[in-house]
């Protein structure tokens, strides 16, 4: 059984909407989901809320805490560090994926080819694990660009959905070969045995399992 986690959650905590995270966890058990990630806007400590659905569900679905991050030149998901603790906001994304990669957790640019807030080819400069190459708010030909740049730069893609209501969550997610736990989390990642997948489309590309 492949293990179905979104990584890219958002919920009133983000500041920008009004999704209920326990109603956003409860539609992600509902829609087959093994696991999700709350990365709230610029502050890791914003999803300190989900920490008690996290013991309320854990029996049911894997919920875990990230944080998408505001670069100098556009936003990156930020798995493993507490982001708050590193005094690097807006700080160029050379320097975001070094400290991060140092504080021993997982950059991986989001929506890399969006007009806004996307670090674009950039990318390709950077040492990364993987991109966001199905982003469940973007148009497919943003996706598209992200999924040629992971092919060529011979990395792996994920999937989010980017959801900002709880009824998106799980449009896009990424669909892992191991099981998922906290402890494995960021090992997993950094290995590369995933692949991002959009519901919303009847062709999918694969990464490299």
């Amino acid at each position: 059984m492949k293990f179905k986690l979104d990584l890219h959650v958002h919920s009133k905590n983000s500041g920008d909407n009004d999704a209920d995270p326990e109603e956003t966890i409860v539609r992600a058990i509902e829609r087959g989901l093994h696991g999700i990630v709350f990365t709230e806007h610029y502050s890791y400590e914003a999803s300190e809320p989900v920490e008690v659905l996290k013991e309320k569900y854990g029996n049911r679905i894997l919920v875990l805490r990230g944080v998408e991050f505001s670069a100098a030149e556009g936003h990156c998901l930020v798995f493993g560090v507490n982001t708050d603790k590193l005094s690097m906001k807006y700080a160029p994304i050379r320097d975001v994926v070094a400290k991060v990669h140092e504080a021993g957790g997982v950059a991986i640019p989001s929506h890399p080819y969006r007009s806004i807030n996307s670090i674009g080819d950039l990318i390709r400069t950077l040492d990364l694990c993987a991109v966001e190459g199905f982003n469940g708010c973007n148009m497919n030909a943003f996706n598209e660009k992200a999924l040629d740049a992971a092919r060529e730069m011979n990395i792996s893609f994920t999937g989010g959905s980017d959801a900002h209501a709880s009824n998106e969550v799980g449009s896009c997610y990424t669909e892992f070969i191991d099981l998922v736990t906290p402890e494995n989390f960021i090992e997993l990642l950094k290995a590369g045995r995933y692949r991002g997948v959009d519901t919303r489309k009847i062709s999918g590309r694969l990464s490299k399992f």
